[in-house]
């Protein structure tokens, strides 16, 4: 193996190509990538020298980080977050500027992961860390066209003292997040080592809107459309239960605001538990859309919350996915939210594969000088 045709400097090739015009890292570190490189093939470990990045200035620190780095995996760069000051956590200051969508420059890769929806989208890297408290993972990636994964609350460690958010990974696709899983998780074994496979069609309860949401019909259009191409597959059998979930935002603010006990929340959170129970109940999984909006511009998303749909299940701690379900007429990607109970996140991943497998190929974004 050589430099010019390692895994690490095609990253680094494309990350000094592209980048200029995406804003996706806020620091690059070709020099001690190329090492850890040379390195982890010489010791032969798991990973191989997969180059990956991760999320923000403190990401290399990281417990998912570390546990990478162990098997072989290589750090090429931290990504981009929000600039300080930000209210929304919907985009990304790069060390050229702000993070764009690789689909619309004009449009935000959603937050706060994102630089590493964006490196994962443009080809830059093969995975990145993230982390999820309110959709920080789960957004980008349907925004970016790409698959994204939160863990189930206390999986694995996390510097969030509210408790909302866990780590995550974003990926091309789920095939390609499951290096992520085996080497950061204590014990992998994939789920057919552990267990019967799958059932087939996976059951699944479907909610455009879970009770209260107000969705953009093109929005919906495209999930539901997805779903339904998931049914006439065979993929998915879709249950007769009913989504009437509470709106958590006043719950999640008060829980990040440091005021767990406020009864308010309390209820939410207790009367949300209780609903999840029974629709995730026998192995369910829960079907929506990701964000009820498409990615907004730079200038923020106006009143609407793009968290709408995705932070109840950091209020919960259900494991959740994005998964890329196809395009608005205006060329911008869609996301598919599939849930699954606390502690099936390898189910979870397991699932996402089969969904994948049964829509179409997710295309990459049209690059200028890309190859």
């Amino acid at each position: 193996m050589t430099p010019t045709t390692s895994a690490v400097a095609r990253a680094l090739e494309r990350i000094e190509r592209l980048d200029p015009a995406l804003h996706a890292f806020i620091e690059v570190w070709p020099e001690t990538a190329l090492a850890r490189e040379r390195e982890a093939v010489a010791r032969r470990l798991p990973l191989g020298g997969l180059p990956f990045a991760v999320k923000g200035p403190s990401g290399i620190r990281s417990y998912a980080a570390r546990r990478l780095i162990a098997a072989g995996g290589i750090p090429v760069g931290a990504t981009s977050v929000p600039g300080p000051g930000t209210h929304w956590q919907t985009w990304g200051q790069g060390a050229h500027g702000r993070t764009v969508n690789p689909w619309r420059a004009d449009r935000t890769p959603g937050g706060s992961s994102a630089g590493s929806a964006v490196a994962v989208a443009a080809g830059m890297v093969e995975l990145a860390t993230g982390s999820d408290g309110a959709g920080s993972v789960r957004i980008p990636a349907a925004w970016c066209g790409v698959f994204g994964l939160r863990t189930t609350n206390g999986l694995l460690p996390s510097p969030d003292r509210s408790g909302l958010a866990s780590a995550g990974v974003l990926a091309r696709s789920a095939a390609a997040a499951e290096p992520y899983l085996r080497h950061v998780l204590d014990g992998y074994e994939p789920p057919a080592a552990r267990s019967l496979p799958l059932p087939f069609p996976l059951p699944a309860v479907y909610s455009e809107d879970l009770g209260f949401a107000d969705v953009d019909p093109e929005v919906a259009a495209v999930v539901g459309g997805a779903v339904d191409r998931l049914v006439a597959a065979g993929t998915v059998r879709l249950l007769d239960r009913h989504a009437g979930l509470l709106d958590p935002a006043g719950a999640w603010t008060a829980v990040r605001g440091g005021a767990p006990d406020d009864p308010e929340a309390v209820r939410v959170r207790r009367t949300n538990d209780e609903r999840l129970d029974v629709l995730l109940a026998d192995g369910a999984l829960l079907l929506t859309p990701v964000t009820p909006n498409r990615p907004h511009g730079h200038e923020g998303p106006g009143t609407v919350y793009s968290t709408a749909l995705t932070w109840a299940f950091n209020l919960s701690g259900h494991p959740a996915a994005s998964l890329p379900a196809g395009f608005t007429g205006d060329g911008c990607p869609v996301g598919l939210q599939v849930v699954a109970a606390r502690g099936a996140d390898l189910e979870l991943l397991a699932a996402a594969r089969a969904v994948e497998d049964a829509l179409p190929a997710a295309p990459a974004p049209p690059l200028p000088g890309r190859r």
